[in-house]
């Protein structure tokens, strides 16, 4: 494992080395002089998922409408493998995407291993006047700019408004009201009330917040995920589950999630705007209008959402960095966000689309904007996507029952110190 770490470092300073003695001249691929006529080919490895790859491609492509002899390779990568195997080509360099689609959580693990270009000087300025502050902060790592946000989330109650009238319930805003809810939901239709995602850890950060915890304090580098408000978050998701008022899965959690609230198997279920567009090809959602979103329910101390979202950042051993650089500007451009909130209801990372008319009129920006204003941001250390490995191990085994939630924190903090080496 110590001969594969010092391998991968070695790779990254080599490429740093590299893009250091480049600057932007023609290198292999076709890249050309700053100022000159860009061309060559640039691969972007887009990481969203099935209902959004072809909007993104589509849109990717288009770039040679304004570089025409650029040509765009558009692969589509799964998110759940893309973190490992972007890893794997960058410290191999083979294969290597020019452009990757990284969760915010990735940017500064890749950056600290030396695999991402620094956005150029220019662009990085832009960056912090005209991107909202949050989402330019998951760009940075100690105090350079490496990644431009794309699009930004966070986590909302997803409901079927028909159901819940049926019941006689509003949508809940604490646990206890959605224990309630559930119940009301069962009654009436036989069906479980709530569809709780097992299987990911992202999803148990809502508990975890709500409860008045977080996973780590990196001011103090003390791991907290397994202190008191730990314990109850993870309490309090079991407990849903045992009480009946939620179902789970341990496994393929998105796709029966999805499933389940689309068909109208379920009442409720958290989710981010990326669902929408997914949500609404459902049986249950042909009407849009039926479909409702509210902020995730308060546990005992607090309603609380992560900052989550996807930043566009350049390979540090591109060899074509300039036309690469500009794919990225094209990409976070203000028209390209605006039509991305029209065709797919994600949101913007410039501040000043918000302001356009497709932005303003989105039902979904009007409610998950406030939402994101108020999430919480993450710890933006490198480990951090890390973490999220055996954090998912023992939230599924608490919600499921296979392990106590006392056990399952404790063992979480347990990894989490032997990944943070020195952390209390």
């Amino acid at each position: 494992m110590r001969r594969g770490i010092a391998a991968t470092a070695l790779v990254a300073t080599l490429a740093l080395a590299a893009t250091a003695c480049g600057g932007d001249t023609k290198g292999d691929g076709g890249d050309t002089k700053a100022g000159g006529e860009l061309s060559g080919t640039v691969t972007w490895w887009d990481t969203s998922g099935d209902a959004e790859k072809a909007t993104f491609q589509k849109i990717a492509e288009a770039f040679t409408a304004k570089h025409p002899k650029v040509t765009v390779k558009y692969v589509n990568i799964p998110y759940g493998d893309a973190q490992n195997k972007a890893k794997n080509a960058f410290s191999s360099g083979s294969d290597a995407p020019d452009v990757i689609r990284a969760d915010v959580g990735w940017v500064a693990d890749f950056a600290s291993l030396g695999y991402l270009d620094e956005v150029p000087a220019d662009a990085a300025k832009k960056v912090d006047a005209e991107f909202l502050p949050q989402a330019a902060a998951s760009g940075k790592f100690e105090g350079k700019t490496y990644a431009v946000p794309q699009v930004i989330d966070t986590l909302g109650l997803f409901y079927n408004k028909k159901m819940l009238a049926d019941a006689g319930v509003q949508p809940p805003t604490t646990l206890e009201e959605l224990k309630t809810a559930s119940a009301a939901v069962k009654a009436k239709t036989g069906k479980p009330g709530y569809y709780l995602r097992g299987d990911d850890s992202y999803w148990s950060l809502p508990f975890i917040y709500g409860e008045g915890g977080d996973l780590v304090d990196a001011k103090t580098k003390t791991v907290t995920v397994d202190n008191a408000a730990g314990v109850k978050a993870f309490k309090a998701a079991r407990e849903l589950v045992s009480s009946g008022a939620a179902i789970t899965n341990a496994t393929d959690g998105w796709n029966n999630m999805q499933t389940a609230f689309k068909s109208g198997e379920v009442a409720m279920m958290i989710n981010g705007p990326w669902a929408v567009a997914d949500t609404y090809a459902g049986d249950q959602f042909k009407d849009k209008a039926n479909l409702g979103v509210a902020a995730v329910p308060a546990g005992s101390a607090k309603a609380g959402s992560p900052q989550g979202g996807h930043d566009l950042a350049v390979y540090a051993g591109s060899k074509n960095r300039s036309a690469a650089h500009a794919f990225v500007e094209y990409m976070t451009s203000q028209d390209v966000q605006v039509q991305s909130t029209k065709e797919l209801s994600l949101l913007p990372t410039r501040t000043a689309a918000y302001e356009q008319p497709d932005v303003k009129s989105s039902e979904m920006v009007q409610f998950f904007k406030p939402a994101v204003d108020k999430a919480v941001e993450r710890a933006w250390i490198p480990e951090n996507g890390a973490l999220f490995e055996p954090l998912k191990v023992e939230w599924t085994k608490a919600v499921t029952g296979a392990s106590t939630p006392e056990d399952a924190a404790k063992a979480a903090g347990t990894e989490f110190r032997k990944i943070l080496k020195g952390w209390k």
